[in-house]
């Protein structure tokens, strides 16, 4: 599989391009609206054609590329089904497969950042978005966010995956690029609880201001990128 981990300093943000061989389909996952220009040469580089674009959820640090992408390269645009972008050309379901040329993304639902947060699980790696990240998980406390469903995504969803599934989450703050399932389950110093009760008593004494384009772009990210 042809597999690029692109990154945003600005925001922290990774974003993923994904297809089965150079030359045929392709898949970009959380991608940046500043980032475009660098998504679409790449994309000439590679002789790809863009057929999804994908936000796992309304993110609030950053602006996405959703909107431009589909303008650029007429690639379906794709959020969860509980999303409230109304911009989007397709939503996925909890289960649901995302397919095309050779690749095979299954969609799972795992609220808890946000309350329309989805993970896509590929053969041998899981894309987390903010609800899982490499030694930390996505904080709970805007968007619909609740600790008990992330404790309930993690630990009865994602950390049932396989110990050697590649981790590959939305964000890191600290130069991480990848972690394992069984790696997280070891070193997450987030995920050394006992019980549901004492990973919500943790997430709601963190106390984390909101992020500083948490109100550009929520309003922006529902209409696909668009600043009013």
């Amino acid at each position: 599989m042809l597999f690029r981990q692109l990154f945003d300093a600005e925001s922290s943000t990774y974003s993923y391009l994904l297809a089965s061989r150079q030359g045929g389909e392709a898949l970009l996952i959380d991608p940046v609206l500043g980032k475009t220009p660098l998504y679409l040469e790449l994309l000439r580089e590679l002789e790809l054609q863009l057929v999804i674009a994908v936000d796992t959820h309304t993110h609030a640090d950053h602006i996405t590329a959703l909107g431009d992408l589909r303008n650029a390269t007429a690639c379906t645009t794709m959020m969860g089904e509980r999303t409230r972008a109304e911009c989007v050309s397709a939503r996925f379901r909890d289960g649901e497969s995302l397919g095309f040329d050779g690749v095979k993304l299954r969609a799972i639902y795992t609220p808890g950042h946000t309350d329309e947060s989805f993970s896509l699980v590929a053969d041998d790696r899981v894309f987390t978005g903010d609800v899982l990240l490499i030694r930390g998980t996505g904080r709970t406390d805007f968007q619909n966010g609740d600790p008990r469903q992330s404790y309930d995504s993690i630990f009865n969803k994602l950390l049932r995956l396989p110990d050697e599934t590649l981790v590959y989450p939305a964000h890191d703050y600290r130069g991480n690029t990848v972690s394992t399932i069984g790696e997280e389950r070891r070193c997450n110093p987030r995920l050394q609880v006992q019980s549901a009760d004492e990973y919500v008593l943790l997430m709601n004494g963190l106390r984390l201001p909101n992020p500083k384009l948490m109100e550009i772009a929520v309003p922006a990210n529902l209409r696909c990128g668009r600043v009013a």
